[in-house]
């Protein structure tokens, strides 16, 4: 855990980055990508040639003398979600930055882009046990208090269990959200809670992946150790056998999150950390906002 001072420069610093990304890249991306929940009244007018009869105010109209209308506008305030794994194998990079940072930097995008929406932003922060619960607010506190405790938390456990995280998201979230699920998901047995979030809340699988983690490079005898369970071998990347094993393993499990997701009717991003991750989330904010 970093002391005061050195926190707050953090914060601050990934603040004016993700604000600056927020206000001059997405400019109305998030806005038009994510519909309201229905419509709202909005005013009384006289009626025009054209307008819809089924929305005449009879009330004012017999008081008037004169037929007015009532229009309706689109509730925009949404509640943004963000389901956010710490877990061990987060903290993993070999190119630009640890999955970590990234997955940082794009929750901090997204509930910047949210709160420009007036929509409420809460946190679910995840590893094999709920870390951390930040009910959904408005306002800049709220968010700069997720990005504080994203950047100084230090995690109890070092597994994974996105399953757990989805089945605490519905017990304790009771209105439809939009949820961003940011997540290297190394786990299995998500499929089934997943599918039942997915019937109340509009989830997006942000899936955080480093080239490392598909394909070993041919460098001979390596110790490797994995950051979830904290087991350690010597496996020699000179035997394609070994690297082709390696290569099967990842490609499983990136399978399963395609899989997973398409039977919960659910959208997904994928990012690498040598990947520019605001091009990746304008093709999919325009994506979704030609729907």
């Amino acid at each position: 855990m970093m002391d005061t001072s050195d926190l707050l420069k953090k914060v601050r610093k990934l603040e004016i980055k993700t604000k600056g990304l927020t206000k001059h890249i997405f400019s109305g991306e998030y806005h038009s990508a994510f519909k309201g929940r229905g419509m709202s009244f909005s005013e009384v007018r006289d009626y025009q040639y054209g307008d819809d009869v089924r929305n005449i105010d009879w009330n004012v109209t017999a008081r008037t003398g004169g037929p007015h209308i009532k229009i309706f506008e689109e509730e925009r305030e949404l509640t943004v979600m963000l389901l956010i794994d710490v877990s061990a194998s987060s903290f993993f990079g070999t190119v630009t930055a640890f999955k970590n940072e990234i997955l940082t930097e794009i929750a901090a995008v997204l509930a910047f882009s949210a709160i420009t929406n007036n929509d409420k932003v809460g946190a679910i922060i995840f590893s094999d046990h709920i870390e951390k619960y930040l009910p959904p607010k408005k306002g800049k506190q709220n968010i700069l208090r997720i990005i504080r405790e994203l950047i100084n938390l230090t995690p109890k456990q070092q597994g994974t269990n996105l399953s757990e995280a989805l089945i605490y998201l519905n017990n304790i979230e009771k209105k439809r959200s939009i949820t961003f699920i940011l997540s290297d998901f190394m786990t299995e047995g998500y499929d089934q809670a997943l599918t039942i979030a997915a019937k109340k809340n509009d989830i997006i699988g942000v899936h955080i992946h480093d080239k490392r983690e598909e394909k070993l490079p041919d460098i001979g005898l390596i110790q490797v150790a994995d950051a979830e369970t904290g087991s350690q071998r010597i496996i020699d990347t000179s035997d394609p056998n070994i690297r082709a094993a390696y290569a099967k393993h990842y490609r499983i499990s990136l399978e399963k999150f395609n899989k997973y997701f398409a039977f919960a009717k659910s959208d997904t991003i994928s990012i690498s950390t040598e990947e520019d991750y605001i091009k990746a989330l304008q093709i999919f904010f325009k994506r979704r906002a030609k729907r």
